[in-house]
């Protein structure tokens, strides 16, 4: 269905205008569908996004302000989310050793474990929606990137 249906509008006043809004309904679209999958492992998509940022730095731990410079959302509280994933015992939180004032996090086994499960069915949904050739993934992903690149903000 086009864009035009799924928000019933019968005309943008611009084509810039019908690609901001196709960009932002498109990325809710996606949060609310990888948000699915995540709850069927009682995470949500910003916990998932943070376990995902400690796996790749895995074995090394990780300051607060580097998971939150590298998280999707960026006005996510991670602090809370952090507490939220200590909660749930997939990620340890300790006093650096180097420096008191630091806090050293890490993700642990049993988050390791849990991110070995999501991957299989989200590798499977990804591929469901996975309908461009990989040349328009290619010219798709600089494209976004051209367009997050511009200077003039």
């Amino acid at each position: 269905m086009n864009l035009e249906d799924e928000i019933v509008l019968k005309k943008f006043t611009t084509n810039i205008e019908k690609l901001i809004i196709n960009i932002m309904f498109t990325s809710s679209w996606l949060h609310v569908n990888h948000g699915r999958l995540f709850r069927k492992y009682n995470l949500t998509n910003e916990q998932y996004n943070v376990l995902r940022i400690l796996r790749g730095q895995y074995p090394n731990t990780c300051s607060l302000s580097l998971i939150a410079e590298r998280m999707i959302e960026k006005s996510s509280n991670c602090s809370r989310i952090l507490d939220k994933l200590v909660g749930k015992k997939l990620v340890n939180r300790n006093v650096s050793s180097q420096d008191k004032r630091l806090i050293d996090i890490s993700i642990n086994q049993t988050g390791l474990e849990l991110l070995s499960q999501i991957d299989v069915p989200l590798a499977e949904y990804q591929q469901s929606i996975h309908v461009l050739t990989e040349k328009e993934v290619e010219q798709t992903n600089k494209i976004l990137d051209k367009f997050r690149n511009n200077k003039s903000k």
